[in-house]
């Protein structure tokens, strides 16, 4: 049936496609919106002022909008096709959602043959008002959607993906694939150490946060869609490889050592058990090789006994082809044992025309195929990799072993002395002074105005004498000739003040000296040179960066970066993502360096951001840290006015300690109510420990036997951005809550 107009509809539609020139876009959307429809698919592109009329048309009925310039929508479970795409989606319980209309048809048209289908498939074209936030909302509680595959080219709104994205990723795997990888950094940009956290970093630590995995390429994307089709959640790392062949299974296992994992030792009571089935001259090592003669039934005893394996949690089987086994009767040897027994296996037989009818019995059994050992190999890694973030998510972090309580006036007084002299950098001695007002030791420096006032400072403090010029012109001091070490007499302090004067006169004319930083220099014969920076991402707001700190930071480049508020656990997870962890670890007659200190300065770094909007870079290098604690050497932070909401120019809600009230029971006691935290979750088990069978009833509207980590994780880790719960805690003896 056809109608001429919106009017003649005899029904108001759930959801309009809108195939119509872009300058009708808009008069048709208030139409809809006028009869009452709730979702409309705009295929063309719209632009200018029709874009901005369609939009504000759309929100005055509550009507929403899918694109424009998208492919539109699939979704097989409901026998909607409401897209141009030119194959049609398999049912299935993948949803997939992309910003690109030509990687979607790519998607549909290599899942198609495979019989590889979809829950939802979604192009979002433009995003002008659905976006990735609502697909993740939606998909992450949809029992028909079993796992969520994003391709992402940008968001406009940090907070909402970032809420969406942690929600989902708690329910259901997430992966992602981010194109744009590297942005040009500024010239002046590049001064500076905080812009060694690139936007490609950002993302990085971003999707990490959220539990969501990064798939970095198309072949790798379809790796994945084949592996979350197919295989079973990974519940470990543990890998044994079974292959015909020496050289597939080293190629398999240099591609697991290369992302830094090792295949598993096999027990001694699996040894047993294979040693009845392999050939004679198999030594008990994993891959396992069953020869090149192998018969099916080989194939089947080794994946039997191996997925019986307590120490085995997947296996990946390698086959070339050859003339002496039958390539797809191993495969039907391989498909019926994993029907029988279970077992969670990978497969790749290698070749093409000799592989193609064991991969498609492999499809049609379910189990996942890949053309290469490597490719398996990396199928592997993202779902084990996608469970360890999964895990830090939901990890319970502990206490802080130190409460350290900042002096938040004595730092905002510093920070408005800076903003009212209207160029926004504190000088090294404010930043220290702000670093110390949370709790981070800091090495003392003056200020002196001429190298005669130098001289004489360096006298008060005593020697060796750091000495560094002073100039809001210039962001790389070693390039002028502005830092001078290890100086023992006045004299010689006064006269490396004067030639840095000329120095920086004639490597950067026009530079303005305000004077020189005068610092008696820290001598700690086992410390690591550290960084910890901030910068300011344009779109997810400050991160915090770690890693090797010194002269030659930009050169080594061995750094981390992670978005605030941090958490003990999560600044531990911080330095271990860098090379230089182990650096940090006794080694020889070197002490190993206080991880603890160096993880509560993250932390201390952290909640100067929660506090200060301002502030939107930080330089602490070096920061000295052995197994005494930490101190910063040098440290500068720039700041700007901020008229936004409190905790809003973070990507992530910090907790709202101002919904904090103290009160008081009737029998005098003291209380304080406040938001709930996630090391809370302890305190949480011992609440439910003693509450009666009607009051857990009442709690949880059913009859709670146990309560799971997962589950109280959820109830712990609020996202305060979406919900809130509060707890009231006594106080103790000593005043602490």
């Amino acid at each position: 049936l056809a109608y001429p107009d919106i009017e003649s509809l005899p029904r108001t539609p759930e959801l309009a496609v809108l195939c119509t020139p872009p300058a009708m876009a808009p008069e048709l959307v208030a139409k809809l919106g006028q009869r009452g429809a709730r979702t409309a698919i705009v295929v063309a592109e719209v632009v200018g002022e029709d874009r901005a009329a369609m939009l504000k048309a759309a929100k005055a009925s509550g009507l929403r909008l899918l694109g424009p310039s998208t492919l539109g929508v699939l979704s097989p479970k409901n026998r909607l096709n409401a897209s141009f795409a030119h194959v049609p989606a398999h049912p299935g319980n993948i949803g997939f959602v992309s910003q690109s209309g030509a990687l979607c048809t790519h998607v549909l048209d290599w899942a198609h043959p495979k019989g590889i289908g979809f829950s939802h498939f979604v192009s979002l074209g433009e995003a002008l008002d659905i976006d990735f936030a609502d697909m993740l909302d939606f998909m992450g509680t949809d029992p028909a959607t079993r796992a969520i595959l994003l391709y992402i080219e940008e968001i406009k709104e940090r907070r909402a993906f970032m809420a969406a994205a942690r929600s989902a990723a708690r329910n259901k795997p997430v992966l992602a694939v981010k194109a744009g990888r590297r942005a040009r950094r500024s010239e002046a940009e590049a001064g500076r150490t905080g812009a060694l956290a690139e936007h490609d970093d950002v993302w990085d630590a971003a999707l990490r946060r959220a539990g969501i995995l990064r798939v970095e390429n198309i072949d790798e994307l379809f790796g994945t869609v084949e592996t979350l089709a197919r295989a079973r959640p990974m519940k470990g790392e543990r890998l044994a490889i079974v292959t015909n062949g020496g050289g597939a299974g080293v190629m398999a296992e240099d591609a697991l050592m290369e992302s830094g994992m090792a295949l598993c030792d096999l027990s001694e009571n699996t040894k047993a058990r294979l040693k009845a089935v392999m050939p004679a001259s198999w030594a008990g090592d994993n891959p396992l090789d069953v020869q090149v003669d192998a018969p099916p039934q080989r194939y089947a005893d080794v994946v039997r006994i191996l997925g019986d394996g307590r120490e085995i949690d997947a296996v990946l089987v390698i086959h070339s082809p050859n003339a002496l086994a039958s390539t797809t009767a191993c495969a039907e040897a391989v498909i019926a044992t994993v029907k029988k027994h279970g077992g969670n296996v990978l497969t790749s037989w290698v070749g093409h025309e000799a592989a193609e009818p064991a991969r498609k019995l492999f499809a049609q059994g379910g189990l996942p195929s890949y053309d290469t050992p490597r490719a398996a190999v990396h199928a592997f890694i993202h779902m084990v990799t996608h469970r360890k973030n999964r895990d830090m998510l939901m990890q319970t972090p502990p206490e802080s072993p130190t409460v350290f309580r900042p002096d938040r006036d004595a730092a905002r007084q510093v920070i408005e002395a800076a903003l009212g002299r209207g160029n926004g950098i504190l000088s090294e001695p404010e930043s220290k002074a702000v670093l110390k007002a949370y709790g981070i030791a800091a090495s003392e420096v003056r200020i002196a105005k001429t190298p005669q006032e130098a001289g004489e400072i360096s006298k008060q403090l005593g020697y060796p004498i750091a000495l560094t010029v002073v100039s809001p012109d210039i962001t790389r001091k070693w390039d002028v000739g502005g830092v001078a070490l290890s100086l023992e007499t006045a004299e010689a302090v006064q006269a490396a003040a004067l030639g840095m004067t000329a120095r920086v006169a004639e490597r950067k004319p026009g530079a303005k000296v305000e004077g020189f930083t005068v610092q008696r220099m820290v001598s700690r014969q086992n410390a690591r040179q550290l960084i910890v920076a901030v910068a300011t991402d344009p779109l997810f707001g400050p991160v915090i960066l770690f890693g090797e700190g010194g002269r030659a930071v930009e050169v080594i480049r061995d750094h981390a970066v992670a978005l605030p508020p941090l958490n003990i656990t999560l600044a531990h997870e911080l330095i271990e993502r860098t090379r230089m962890s182990h650096l940090l670890d006794a080694y020889f007659d070197r002490p190993a360096a206080d991880r603890e200190a160096i993880a509560l300065t993250l932390m201390q770094v952290s909640q100067i951001l929660v506090d200060h909007p301002e502030i939107y870079e930080i330089d602490i290098n070096p920061l000295f840290a052995d197994d005494k604690g930490v101190t910063a050497v040098d440290a500068h932070i720039r700041v700007a006015p901020y008229s936004g909401r409190p905790g809003f120019h973070l990507a992530i809600h910090p907790y709202p300690q101002k919904l904090e009230e103290e009160s008081s029971l009737k029998d005098g006691r003291k209380i304080l109510l406040r938001p709930i935290k996630p090391e809370d979750e302890p305190a949480h088990y011992g609440l439910i420990e003693h509450m009666t069978p009607d009051d857990l009833r009442m709690r949880f509207f059913s009859v709670l036997q146990s309560l799971p980590h997962s589950e109280m994780a959820r109830l712990t880790q609020v996202d305060y951005d979406r919900e809130m719960a509060f707890i009231a805690t006594l106080f103790d003896d000593a005043g602490m809550p």
